[in-house]
């Protein structure tokens, strides 16, 4: 954000809305939906819960191109109204807020980033399973498959899958057959453990567990198509996990 933009209040604000229960939006983030005059709303993937009750007007964005959300938003930041512009999950992953950012920087029209509760927490959360295990795997891939947006080929799935570490895989469900193919083809065996979580954290989330071998049969029975994270890696099998050794009793630690 420009100098100019950071020395005046922001009007507008991007806030993540979490991944659809309510509950996880942030104080912050319930504290300017309730505060707003306008609100441009990320569509049905925006649990409708969230905007009950408040005095703003609502657009929906699903239908609108870039310039028309601008044209929604910069007029009332402009006359010093509180916009929010609501993302789902956190705006920092897949959130499209990039281009939206820079077109405000170019207005001279000051905004915030109000961070949310990714939904690829939510599923890991729903799955009762810490990502991050002792001995196994230390690191968490952030990622999607190549589809209508490509994804550049270093970090294209199988590459990603050498590693070994546990995989977050936003955006894909649609392509399971594929996705399987590339982690298989990156080095992940047969028996790796995935899952997917649809609609975490809703009332109507849905979840299959199931290995390489077997999800994407699994996937196509549910119907699932949309709105779903595909977990997997070694940390979602509790079997031989070694525990972390941050309680044992004869660790030193500054903290715990």
């Amino acid at each position: 954000m420009s100098q100019t933009a950071q020395a005046r209040p922001a009007t507008i604000y991007f806030v993540g809305a979490g991944p659809g229960d309510p509950e996880l939006l942030t104080l912050k983030g319930r504290r300017l939906l309730d505060s707003a005059d306008l609100v441009v709303y990320a569509g049905s993937l925006v649990n409708p819960a969230l905007l009950d009750g408040i005095r703003a007007e609502c657009h929906d964005s699903a239908g609108l191109d870039l310039a028309a959300i601008m044209n929604l938003m910069i007029p009332a930041g402009r006359a010093g109204k509180l916009v929010v512009r609501l993302h789902t999950g956190d705006p920092a992953m897949y959130g499209a807020i990039r281009e939206q950012m820079q077109w405000l920087e170019r207005e001279a029209i000051p905004y915030l980033v109000v961070p949310g509760v990714s939904s690829a927490f939510a599923a890991a959360a729903a799955l009762r399973r810490e990502l991050t295990v002792p001995e196994q795997t230390q690191t968490v891939i952030l990622t999607r498959q190549a589809g209508r947006t490509p994804v550049p080929e270093a970090e294209a799935l199988p590459r990603l899958a050498s590693i070994g570490a546990s995989m977050c895989i936003f955006l894909s469900v649609g392509m399971m057959e594929q996705v399987v193919a590339d982690l298989l083809a990156g080095g992940y065996a047969a028996t790796t453990p995935v899952a997917v979580v649809e609609k975490a954290s809703w009332p109507d989330e849905r979840i299959l567990r199931g290995t390489l071998e077997d999800i994407a049969g699994l996937v196509t029975e549910a119907g699932i198509r949309k709105t779903a994270m595909i977990l997997v890696g070694p940390a979602l099998d509790d079997a031989g996990q070694s525990a972390s050794r941050l309680y044992a009793e004869d660790f030193s630690h500054g903290c715990r």
